[in-house]
């Protein structure tokens, strides 16, 4: 397919997961799909105003193995390859899929063209397959301009007819195709018969040169209260040789026990370095430290508030930080600032 002036370049980024896969006609399996056969496969690509290419991962990575690691030689490939596209389509396994999003939204920063993550809950080479839809809207979405300004400048994730912010989603269905809640910020755009987006939440692109992080910390842990949950439990992940940051998975808005055992041991852990960063296990609302007794306490320890932010994201985000050097109050701080749209603070 020749390219002409006004078309777009998209480069589709192929990690793996259910969307590239394929049934094998004599044998019956699902095999990976073929990218170079695009256009011949879904030959209704040919009609968008946009030229497509194609980027493999080999090996494919099964969305449950994603790594820093990964993610880093992800964002590379972006950045090698971001002078030479409008807009880039990544295609990833559902199970993981907020995470990735979350973290290449604090890898990429100053980004000024689209990243539209999207996959499917059934391989795109069945019947009733989600994956056909997803992949197209996620191409016209990224490919979508008004003169020399992207739409959506943003890492984002398309899927079930609805776009969102990256940062702010979580998989909270395994089986429906509505398989992404984006539960504390508006949808970014709602495909029907037109692509209706929703300009005032989507944000303004980079005025910089892209500048891409490498540098990530592993040594963070999410802790995820529950009623019972024992001294033996929480000491050991508070111990955990190495640990510089914690989610704190908390009930509500942001509640937590009020046992002096428990408040002693998250007060030693900060005396120790560790910044503890709490997360609300709800899937929508806000950490309110303060707004009840069983919080106060959180927040005179010196337990770091966190908003909205999804847990996908708040991990993300403190892996992002620790690998940029920041500690103790200078870390605190960025944690409870908005760097790429992922909290909002009332």
């Amino acid at each position: 397919m020749s390219t002409t002036a006004t078309e777009k370049k998209i480069l589709v980024i192929y990690t793996g997961g259910t969307i590239g896969m394929i049934k094998d006609p004599d044998s019956g399996a699902l095999k990976p799909f073929n990218f170079n056969a695009l256009y011949q496969h879904i030959p209704i690509l040919e009609k968008f105003n946009c030229h497509i290419d194609n980027w493999c991962f080999d090996p494919l990575i099964d969305s449950s193995n994603m790594n820093p690691a990964f993610w880093i030689q992800l964002a590379g490939v972006i950045e090698d390859h971001y002078e030479k596209y409008d807009g880039f389509v990544i295609l990833h396994g559902t199970d993981t899929m907020a995470y990735t999003a979350s973290m290449l939204s604090f890898m990429l920063e100053n980004l000024n063209k689209p990243v539209v993550f999207t996959g499917s809950q059934l391989p795109m080479g069945v019947m009733r397959t989600d994956g056909r839809e997803n992949f197209i809207n996620a191409i016209e979405i990224a490919s979508a301009y008004e003169g020399d300004t992207p739409l959506v400048p943003e890492v984002s994730i398309c899927f079930e007819n609805r776009l969102m912010r990256g940062n702010r989603t979580n998989k909270f269905n395994a089986e429906n195709f509505n398989a992404f809640l984006s539960g504390n910020y508006p949808l970014l755009a709602q495909v029907g018969v037109h692509i209706r987006y929703n300009h005032q939440h989507i944000l303004k692109p980079g005025i910089n040169n892209l500048k891409v992080h490498r540098k990530l910390d592993q040594n963070v842990a999410i802790l995820k209260l529950f009623p019972g949950i024992t001294e033996n439990v929480v000491q050991s992940i508070l111990h955990i040789n190495g640990l510089k940051g914690l989610i704190l998975e908390t009930f509500g808005a942001g509640n937590a026990p009020t046992d002096s055992w428990f408040l002693q041991a998250l007060s030693q852990a900060i005396s120790r370095g560790i910044t503890i960063f709490n997360v609300t296990q709800c899937k929508g609302g806000s950490v309110e430290m303060g707004k009840y007794e069983t919080s106060v306490q959180l927040y005179t320890i010196g337990v770091v508030g966190g908003y909205d932010i999804t847990t996908e994201s708040a991990i993300a985000k403190m892996m992002f930080l620790l690998g940029e050097g920041f500690s103790g109050e200078e870390l605190a701080q960025r944690l409870q600032s908005p760097l790429r749209g992922e909290l909002t603070i009332d």
